[in-house]
Protein backbone atom coordinates (compact mmCIF):
# COMPACT_ATOMS: atom_id res chain seq x y z
CA UNK A 1 0.00 0.00 0.00
CA UNK A 2 1.55 4.35 -0.66
CA UNK A 3 2.40 5.22 1.92
CA UNK A 4 0.37 8.49 0.81
CA UNK A 5 -2.81 6.46 0.11
CA UNK A 6 -5.33 7.95 3.09
CA UNK A 7 -8.88 8.01 3.31
CA UNK A 8 -12.09 8.92 5.83
CA UNK A 9 -14.93 7.20 4.12
CA UNK A 10 -15.41 4.23 2.12
CA UNK A 11 -17.99 2.25 -0.46
CA UNK A 12 -18.44 -1.31 -0.36
CA UNK A 13 -20.46 -2.16 -3.31
CA UNK A 14 -21.29 -5.64 -5.21
CA UNK A 15 -21.72 -6.66 -8.62
CA UNK A 16 -22.21 -4.04 -11.41
CA UNK A 17 -20.87 -0.59 -10.06
CA UNK A 18 -17.70 -0.95 -12.34
CA UNK A 19 -18.38 2.82 -13.10
CA UNK A 20 -17.15 3.47 -9.45
CA UNK A 21 -13.75 2.43 -9.88
CA UNK A 22 -13.51 3.56 -13.61
CA UNK A 23 -10.10 5.54 -14.85
CA UNK A 24 -8.99 4.88 -10.78
CA UNK A 25 -5.37 3.49 -9.78
CA UNK A 26 -6.03 -0.02 -7.77
CA UNK A 27 -4.25 -0.28 -4.66
CA UNK A 28 -3.44 -3.63 -3.42
CA UNK A 29 -3.65 -3.85 0.22
CA UNK A 30 -1.41 -6.45 2.27
CA UNK A 31 -3.14 -6.92 5.70
CA UNK A 32 -2.75 -8.99 9.25
CA UNK A 33 -5.49 -11.29 7.58
CA UNK A 34 -4.35 -11.92 4.20
CA UNK A 35 -4.26 -9.03 1.14
CA UNK A 36 -7.41 -7.68 0.70
CA UNK A 37 -9.38 -6.82 -3.02
CA UNK A 38 -7.76 -4.16 -4.58
CA UNK A 39 -9.57 -0.51 -3.91
CA UNK A 40 -9.48 2.64 -5.17
CA UNK A 41 -9.37 6.11 -3.86
CA UNK A 42 -10.83 9.17 -5.34
CA UNK A 43 -12.15 12.45 -4.10
CA UNK A 44 -16.15 12.59 -4.18
CA UNK A 45 -17.29 16.18 -3.28
CA UNK A 46 -14.11 16.98 -0.77
CA UNK A 47 -13.88 13.92 0.87
CA UNK A 48 -11.47 11.54 0.26
CA UNK A 49 -13.02 7.73 -0.59
CA UNK A 50 -11.57 4.39 -0.54
CA UNK A 51 -13.87 1.82 -2.68
CA UNK A 52 -13.91 -1.76 -2.66
CA UNK A 53 -15.61 -4.22 -4.91
CA UNK A 54 -16.22 -6.87 -2.71
CA UNK A 55 -16.66 -9.68 -5.26
CA UNK A 56 -13.05 -8.21 -6.65
CA UNK A 57 -12.57 -8.08 -10.83
CA UNK A 58 -15.03 -9.83 -12.22
CA UNK A 59 -16.99 -10.71 -9.59
CA UNK A 60 -14.95 -13.64 -9.70
CA UNK A 61 -15.21 -14.59 -5.43
CA UNK A 62 -18.20 -15.89 -4.46
CA UNK A 63 -19.87 -14.61 -1.38
CA UNK A 64 -18.78 -17.37 0.55
CA UNK A 65 -15.19 -16.86 0.50
CA UNK A 66 -14.66 -13.20 0.14
CA UNK A 67 -11.90 -12.41 2.93
CA UNK A 68 -14.16 -10.22 4.88
CA UNK A 69 -11.53 -9.53 7.72
CA UNK A 70 -8.87 -8.36 4.85
CA UNK A 71 -11.16 -6.24 3.36
CA UNK A 72 -12.21 -4.54 6.48
CA UNK A 73 -8.71 -4.48 7.68
CA UNK A 74 -7.75 -2.82 4.64
CA UNK A 75 -10.33 0.21 4.85
CA UNK A 76 -9.23 0.66 8.72
CA UNK A 77 -5.44 1.00 7.65
CA UNK A 78 -6.43 3.45 4.93
CA UNK A 79 -7.71 5.36 7.99
CA UNK A 80 -11.40 4.57 6.72
CA UNK A 81 -14.18 5.72 9.72
CA UNK A 82 -17.28 5.44 7.84
CA UNK A 83 -18.04 2.70 5.49
CA UNK A 84 -21.36 2.80 3.31
CA UNK A 85 -22.18 -0.74 1.86
CA UNK A 86 -24.49 -1.88 -1.22
CA UNK A 87 -26.11 -5.35 -1.14
CA UNK A 88 -28.75 -6.92 -3.51
CA UNK A 89 -31.00 -8.75 -1.46
CA UNK A 90 -34.30 -10.51 -1.88
CA UNK A 91 -37.63 -9.71 -0.37
CA UNK A 92 -38.80 -12.23 2.51
CA UNK A 93 -41.85 -9.35 3.39
CA UNK A 94 -44.21 -9.59 1.17
CA UNK A 95 -44.74 -5.47 0.85
CA UNK A 96 -41.54 -5.32 -0.51
CA UNK A 97 -41.07 -5.36 -4.43
CA UNK A 98 -38.25 -5.64 -6.53
CA UNK A 99 -36.64 -2.27 -7.36
CA UNK A 100 -37.38 -1.05 -3.66
CA UNK A 101 -34.57 0.46 -1.69
CA UNK A 102 -34.43 -0.69 2.15
CA UNK A 103 -32.10 0.50 5.14
CA UNK A 104 -31.84 -2.59 7.39
CA UNK A 105 -32.00 -1.17 11.01
CA UNK A 106 -31.32 -4.94 12.41
CA UNK A 107 -29.84 -8.44 10.93
CA UNK A 108 -30.29 -12.11 11.71
CA UNK A 109 -26.64 -14.04 10.87
CA UNK A 110 -27.13 -17.76 9.01
CA UNK A 111 -23.80 -17.48 7.92
CA UNK A 112 -21.98 -20.71 8.77
CA UNK A 113 -18.44 -21.23 7.84
CA UNK A 114 -16.73 -17.42 7.66
CA UNK A 115 -14.39 -15.91 9.70
CA UNK A 116 -16.71 -13.32 11.71
CA UNK A 117 -14.06 -11.94 14.57
CA UNK A 118 -10.87 -10.01 14.68
CA UNK A 119 -10.69 -11.00 18.27
CA UNK A 120 -9.95 -14.88 18.31
CA UNK A 121 -7.46 -14.15 21.25
CA UNK A 122 -6.85 -11.97 24.21
CA UNK A 123 -8.15 -9.40 24.75
CA UNK A 124 -11.47 -11.02 24.61
CA UNK A 125 -14.03 -8.45 23.16
CA UNK A 126 -17.98 -9.21 23.43
CA UNK A 127 -18.90 -5.95 21.37
CA UNK A 128 -22.15 -4.72 21.45
CA UNK A 129 -24.84 -4.73 18.58
CA UNK A 130 -27.68 -3.16 20.26
CA UNK A 131 -27.82 -0.89 17.30
CA UNK A 132 -25.89 -3.16 14.66
CA UNK A 133 -25.77 -0.45 11.67
CA UNK A 134 -24.30 3.09 12.16
CA UNK A 135 -27.76 5.23 12.86
CA UNK A 136 -25.76 8.41 11.67
CA UNK A 137 -25.11 6.82 8.31
CA UNK A 138 -28.73 5.34 7.94
CA UNK A 139 -30.35 8.72 8.18
CA UNK A 140 -27.56 10.03 5.94
CA UNK A 141 -28.65 7.54 3.87
CA UNK A 142 -32.09 8.00 3.72
CA UNK A 143 -32.36 11.62 3.50
CA UNK A 144 -29.69 11.21 0.43
CA UNK A 145 -32.19 8.75 -1.12
CA UNK A 146 -34.84 11.34 -0.24
CA UNK A 147 -33.19 14.35 -1.91
CA UNK A 148 -32.54 12.16 -5.01
CA UNK A 149 -36.48 12.13 -5.25
CA UNK A 150 -35.79 8.10 -4.52
CA UNK A 151 -38.27 6.29 -2.39
CA UNK A 152 -36.87 4.76 0.37
CA UNK A 153 -37.80 2.21 3.17
CA UNK A 154 -36.63 3.24 6.37
CA UNK A 155 -36.05 0.30 8.32
CA UNK A 156 -35.77 -3.18 7.95
CA UNK A 157 -34.01 -7.01 9.25
CA UNK A 158 -31.72 -8.24 7.26
CA UNK A 159 -30.68 -12.01 7.51
CA UNK A 160 -27.97 -13.14 5.66
CA UNK A 161 -27.34 -16.60 4.71
CA UNK A 162 -23.91 -18.38 3.64
CA UNK A 163 -24.63 -18.97 -0.18
CA UNK A 164 -23.76 -18.97 -3.28
CA UNK A 165 -26.99 -21.12 -3.41
CA UNK A 166 -30.18 -19.62 -2.90
CA UNK A 167 -32.73 -20.31 0.07
CA UNK A 168 -35.02 -23.39 -0.03
CA UNK A 169 -38.65 -22.18 0.77
CA UNK A 170 -38.52 -23.84 3.72
CA UNK A 171 -35.72 -21.71 5.17
CA UNK A 172 -37.46 -18.21 3.98
CA UNK A 173 -40.55 -19.81 5.68
CA UNK A 174 -38.52 -19.60 8.85
CA UNK A 175 -37.02 -16.49 8.58
CA UNK A 176 -40.41 -14.65 7.94
CA UNK A 177 -41.67 -16.09 11.58
CA UNK A 178 -37.99 -14.40 12.30
CA UNK A 179 -39.82 -11.27 11.55
CA UNK A 180 -37.12 -10.80 9.06
CA UNK A 181 -38.13 -8.92 6.13
CA UNK A 182 -35.27 -9.14 3.12
CA UNK A 183 -32.42 -11.71 2.49
CA UNK A 184 -28.80 -11.69 1.67
CA UNK A 185 -25.51 -13.44 1.21
CA UNK A 186 -22.95 -10.63 1.99
CA UNK A 187 -23.84 -7.91 4.68
CA UNK A 188 -22.33 -10.42 7.60
CA UNK A 189 -19.48 -10.45 8.76
CA UNK A 190 -18.47 -6.66 7.66
CA UNK A 191 -21.14 -4.93 9.68
CA UNK A 192 -19.23 -6.98 13.05
CA UNK A 193 -16.01 -6.64 11.97
CA UNK A 194 -16.39 -2.65 11.07
CA UNK A 195 -17.92 -2.62 14.47
CA UNK A 196 -14.83 -3.92 16.06
CA UNK A 197 -12.53 -1.54 14.82
CA UNK A 198 -14.77 1.89 15.69
CA UNK A 199 -15.29 1.83 12.28
CA UNK A 200 -19.49 3.54 11.50
CA UNK A 201 -20.80 1.34 8.76
CA UNK A 202 -24.50 0.69 7.18
CA UNK A 203 -25.83 -0.80 4.37
CA UNK A 204 -28.52 0.68 1.28
CA UNK A 205 -30.01 -2.66 -0.07
CA UNK A 206 -31.52 -2.91 -3.62
CA UNK A 207 -34.44 -5.36 -3.67
CA UNK A 208 -33.56 -7.79 -6.82
CA UNK A 209 -36.08 -10.90 -6.57
CA UNK A 210 -38.85 -11.78 -4.19
CA UNK A 211 -37.54 -14.51 -1.61
CA UNK A 212 -37.62 -18.91 -2.56
CA UNK A 213 -41.46 -20.02 -2.22
CA UNK A 214 -42.59 -16.41 -3.02
CA UNK A 215 -42.09 -16.39 -7.01
CA UNK A 216 -42.05 -19.38 -9.24
CA UNK A 217 -38.06 -19.58 -9.47
CA UNK A 218 -34.75 -18.25 -8.59
CA UNK A 219 -33.61 -16.76 -12.49
CA UNK A 220 -30.32 -14.67 -12.03
CA UNK A 221 -30.95 -13.24 -15.57
CA UNK A 222 -34.10 -11.62 -13.59
CA UNK A 223 -32.27 -10.29 -10.52
CA UNK A 224 -29.34 -8.61 -12.46
CA UNK A 225 -31.77 -6.70 -14.45
CA UNK A 226 -33.28 -5.00 -11.65
CA UNK A 227 -29.58 -4.08 -10.06
CA UNK A 228 -28.82 -2.70 -13.37
CA UNK A 229 -31.75 -0.88 -13.51
CA UNK A 230 -31.08 0.60 -9.91
CA UNK A 231 -27.52 1.26 -10.21
CA UNK A 232 -27.77 4.62 -11.13
CA UNK A 233 -29.87 5.48 -8.69
CA UNK A 234 -27.48 3.75 -5.74
CA UNK A 235 -24.38 5.57 -7.30
CA UNK A 236 -25.96 8.95 -7.11
CA UNK A 237 -27.23 8.37 -3.44
CA UNK A 238 -23.77 7.38 -2.34
CA UNK A 239 -22.52 10.19 -4.07
CA UNK A 240 -24.94 12.51 -2.07
CA UNK A 241 -24.97 10.42 0.99
CA UNK A 242 -21.00 10.94 1.13
CA UNK A 243 -20.25 14.94 1.91
CA UNK A 244 -23.44 14.61 4.42
CA UNK A 245 -21.53 12.28 6.59
CA UNK A 246 -20.94 13.89 9.68
CA UNK A 247 -17.37 14.63 10.83
CA UNK A 248 -16.37 14.72 13.80
CA UNK A 249 -18.18 11.32 14.35
CA UNK A 250 -20.73 11.01 17.91
CA UNK A 251 -22.81 7.84 17.20
CA UNK A 252 -22.10 4.46 19.39
CA UNK A 253 -19.76 3.34 16.47
CA UNK A 254 -17.23 5.79 17.24
CA UNK A 255 -16.66 4.65 21.12
CA UNK A 256 -17.86 0.81 20.72
CA UNK A 257 -14.97 -1.26 22.33
CA UNK A 258 -13.45 0.65 24.10
CA UNK A 259 -17.11 1.13 26.35
CA UNK A 260 -17.52 -2.87 25.97
CA UNK A 261 -13.79 -4.07 26.62
CA UNK A 262 -13.85 -3.81 30.34
CA UNK A 263 -10.86 -6.11 30.54
CA UNK A 264 -8.98 -3.31 29.15
CA UNK A 265 -9.30 -1.53 32.34
CA UNK A 266 -7.22 -3.54 34.47
CA UNK A 267 -4.75 -3.96 31.34
CA UNK A 268 -4.19 -0.30 31.16
CA UNK A 269 -3.94 0.13 35.01
CA UNK A 270 -0.92 -2.20 35.00
CA UNK A 271 0.37 -0.28 32.00
CA UNK A 272 -0.20 -2.65 29.30
CA UNK A 273 -1.41 -0.45 26.59
CA UNK A 274 -4.83 -0.74 24.32
CA UNK A 275 -4.57 -2.80 21.59
CA UNK A 276 -4.07 -1.22 18.38
CA UNK A 277 -6.87 -2.77 16.32
CA UNK A 278 -8.95 -0.16 17.63
CA UNK A 279 -7.22 3.01 18.04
Amino acid sequence: MKNSAKANVGIITGSGFDAFLKQLDPIPVETPYGKSVSLSITDIRGRKVAILARHGANHSIPPHRINYRANIFAMHLLGVKQILATNAVGAINRTLKPGTLIVPHDFVDFTKSRHTTFYDSAPIVHIDMSEPYCPDIRRTLIHAAKEHSEDIVDGGILVCTEGPRFETPAEISLFQRLACDIVGMTSLPEAVLARELAICYASICCVSNMASGLQPAQNMNDLTTITDKKRDVLEQVLKEAVPLLPSPRSCICATAVRDTALQWLDRHAKGIPFDDRCL
